[in-house]
């Protein structure tokens, strides 16, 4: 095979060696235009100093393109085939690089620690259908991880940067807001993959920031907003009574943060999350 970039030929030669059918279980749709990749990893903005971790580099697209401008690539895919084969297309596309490219054999929802140098950015095409779990995860789990460029589905894309009061504003907004700045740099259109998918995709900018300080936990935050947005349209009053008791109680202890029991989530953000969920463990606690 020739060095450099995969291109279409190159990718459905692979997938014959391999017996590869991409399923829609796995969300597999591999990127085969090389100017789409340079595009990615020029957008992710990273470089020479740091160690990138992708998630699902199914054949290796973007991986060969991240290993031509960063220190190295820790690739964390589930499908035995894929993980076996990524290293030797590695050593064949880009010789003189491939020692930089670090293969683990995983579901990335249970990896929870890596062998240093630690990742210092994410960069990944992440498969649709757990996109943002994989995200949240990773960002929990690696808070070396500075900044990092994803490619998700459009409308994924359009929840994970919305602001509070907008139409697509949600929970994987907000909890993305906990760890992440976001903003959407591009959008991708279905030709540049295969199999084609039947939407589109959008490239996702993160940088990390401090959470909001505050002195409940990440997790009390998160209940807090699982429940606000667990029945949409209810006021904060309805959907936290059950949290702390009652209506009446929730009422009490929004007035007492200054957050209209009358609002809903969607109006909120993280830091307001936050005080709601300080409010409730000094319910517990009282």
């Amino acid at each position: 095979m020739a060095e450099g970039l995969l291109d279409p030929r190159t990718i459905r030669q692979l997938a014959a060696e391999l017996d590869l059918r991409p399923t829609k279980q796995r969300g597999q749709n591999f990127v085969h235009d090389p100017n789409t990749v340079r595009r990615i990893v020029s957008a992710a903005g990273v470089g020479t100093d740091d160690v990138v971790l992708e998630i699902g580099p199914g054949l290796g697209s973007l991986t060969l393109g991240l290993l031509e401008q960063v220190a190295e690539v820790v690739a964390i895919e589930i499908e035995p085939s894929l993980a076996a084969r990524l290293p030797r297309t590695a050593a064949e596309r880009v010789p003189e690089r491939a020692e930089r490219l670090r293969v683990i054999e995983a579901d990335a929802l249970a990896v929870d620690s890596l062998p240093d140098p630690q990742p210092t950015a994410v960069v990944a095409n992440l498969p649709y259908n757990v996109s943002v779990p994989v995200l949240l995860h990773v960002l929990a789990r690696f808070p070396g991880i500075r900044n990092g460029l994803v490619m998700v589905q459009s409308e994924v894309a359009d929840r994970l940067v919305a602001p509070p009061g907008s139409r697509t504003y949600g929970i994987p907004s907000v909890k993305l807001a906990w760890y992440a700045s976001a903003r959407r740099v591009g959008s991708v259109p279905p030709k540049v993959f295969w199999p084609v998918p039947n939407v589109d995709s959008g490239l996702v900018e993160l940088v990390r920031r401090d959470p909001p300080v505050t002195t409940a936990s990440r997790q009390q935050v998160f209940t807090v907003i699982d429940a606000a947005f667990a029945q949409r349209r209810k006021m904060l009053r309805s959907a936290l009574s059950g949290l702390f008791g009652s209506s009446a109680a929730a009422s009490a202890a929004l007035a007492a943060v200054g957050i209209d029991p009358q609002a809903r989530g969607e109006v909120l953000g993280v830091t307001d999350f936050a005080r709601i969920a300080e409010a409730l463990a000094s319910a517990a606690v009282g």
